[in-house]
């Protein structure tokens, strides 16, 4: 059976995207992305959500040929972000018997995004609130900012199915043939990645259900080895880190810093550090420098100085990690500067703004190119890097 098989009554009707180069504008997507969507066939019919416009007319056909003929009673919407509710309106006049199953937030949303009135056909539910189809029965469930306010998830209580909106998704098209945890890590940290509290919030209601299979919003729907991704989220959730080991993080103009930061990961290595790894900010994936900084227990954020701060892919990277909540982590610095070095004291007041980050000493200072003075400080700091780092 294929991977979007759920069963002879809930069939999946979503589409793939292999043309959007960036997801939400703004991160990289290289094997593109899935606008899953869904539908329950039993004595009444419930469509779950929509796609996004870029997929309209493939989930129109889906949709229409699923439906074999019938028609739908409820639609429901469990996230109104355009890529999963862009065809709402369109779907309400193409359906006009269907009633928009959502909650009050929802509604709200509807109004803003949409024009056509929705008033007498709309099914406001609350938490923990159920709809009836037949034998399959929908139990509804709020997840707020997870990740906006009017986010709910529905469980299928029949066949035992959450129906986890953008929770458990993936970048990706469904045929990608990718490691999830990778590409699932970079979506949540950088989507989900600030809302941990009420990541944890969802978690804890979910423990209470039988739950036997995860449909997400985009990537695979998760058939087998559920604990793996449930156990995931938890350390993504709580901000843990899983790997003990160092991400050697550098912005470096003219080669300098950059090989400040090369000999730094030469030192980690020979004190018996065994994961290190070296980023140029300047070249890599911002989505991906923030996967890995929440990755690693321990990172070395090194930076020239620039226009008396810091370079500028050095403060981006810092201030997203910090929108993101990263915490809980140990934090070396390593500056350089020909004439007047600030680079340090930029980073430092950026990392010190997060929670529980404790920055090494010393701060290294490299004046334009590495001599034996700032070797010394780099070998130090290495030593403090290795002797302190403590997974758990």
């Amino acid at each position: 059976m294929s991977n979007t098989y759920i069963s002879d009554s809930i069939l999946y009707i979503g589409a793939d995207d292999r043309t959007l180069d960036l997801f939400e504008s703004q991160y990289v997507i290289p094997n593109g992305v899935s606008y899953n969507s869904y539908i329950i066939t039993d004595e009444k019919v419930a469509v779950l959500d929509t796609v996004d416009a870029r997929a309209s007319e493939q989930w129109f056909a889906n949709l229409e040929k699923a439906l074999a003929g019938r028609t739908v009673d409820y639609l429901v919407v469990s996230h109104m972000e355009p890529d999963h509710a862009a065809n709402v309106e369109r779907f309400a006049r193409q359906h006009p018997e269907a009633v928009l199953v959502g909650n009050a937030k929802t509604f709200g949303m509807i109004a803003q995004f949409f024009d056509l009135d929705f008033k007498d056909r709309m099914l406001e539910v609350k938490e923990g609130d159920t709809l009836g189809l037949g034998q399959h029965v929908l139990q509804f469930f709020m997840a707020p900012m997870v990740h906006w306010p009017e986010v709910m998830v529905t469980y299928e209580q029949t066949e035992k199915i959450l129906f986890s909106a953008d929770g458990f998704g993936k970048f990706g098209a469904m045929d990608a043939e990718e490691d999830w945890d990778e590409e699932a890590a970079r979506y949540y940290l950088n989507i989900v990645g600030k809302y941990g509290v009420q990541v944890q919030g969802l978690l804890k209601k979910a423990a209470k259900l039988d739950i036997r299979m995860i449909c997400p919003l985009h990537g695979p729907i998760l058939k087998e080895d559920l604990g793996h991704y449930l156990g995931k989220y938890q350390i993504w959730s709580t901000y843990q880190p899983e790997q003990h080991g160092v991400l050697v993080a550098y912005a470096s103009i003219h080669g300098n810093t950059a090989d400040a930061a090369e000999r730094l990961a030469a030192f980690l290595r020979q004190q018996g550090e065994e994961h290190v790894e070296l980023m140029d900010l300047s070249r890599t994936d911002l989505s991906l420098a923030v996967r890995k900084a929440f990755y690693y227990d321990r990172m070395v954020v090194a930076a020239a100085t620039y226009d008396g701060g810091v370079f500028p892919c050095m403060e981006e990277f810092l201030h997203h990690i910090r929108s993101k909540n990263y915490q809980k982590r140990t934090v070396g610095i390593l500056e350089n500067g020909t004439w007047a070095p600030m680079a340090g004291k930029v980073m430092r007041g950026i990392l010190e703004s997060m929670k529980e980050i404790r920055i090494l000493e010393p701060v290294v200072t490299v004046k334009s190119a590495v001599k034996e003075e700032s070797l010394a400080a780099m070998k130090e700091l290495a030593n403090h890097c290795v002797n302190s780092g403590e997974i758990g």
